[in-house]
């Protein structure tokens, strides 16, 4: 049996079909939802002015990069690349 539809061409959430979709939907979108914040990377924790805590081992790691990135941006090999494009 079709589904019932709306005239604007939704399922018509009034019937029994309907709101076994519905149902569906909602199980569906809940449980989306848990799975994107168990993928959720933690929260870096943050000192009270909200910069980055360097204390702690993930602000480390980010100070590590930051620094890796500023040495990478004055290196001769970058300036001429930047001279010539």
């Amino acid at each position: 049996m079709a589904v019932k539809k709306t005239s604007t061409g939704a399922v018509d959430k009034r019937t029994k079909e309907g709101k076994a979709i519905c149902a569906r939907m909602a199980k569906a979108r809940a449980a989306a939802a848990k799975k994107a914040a168990a993928a959720k990377k933690p929260a870096v924790k943050k000192t009270s002015s909200g910069a980055v805590d360097k204390r702690t081992k993930e602000g480390k790691a980010i100070a590590a990069r930051m620094a890796k990135a500023r040495a990478a941006k004055g290196s001769l090999k970058n300036r001429l690349k930047r001279l010539f494009s």
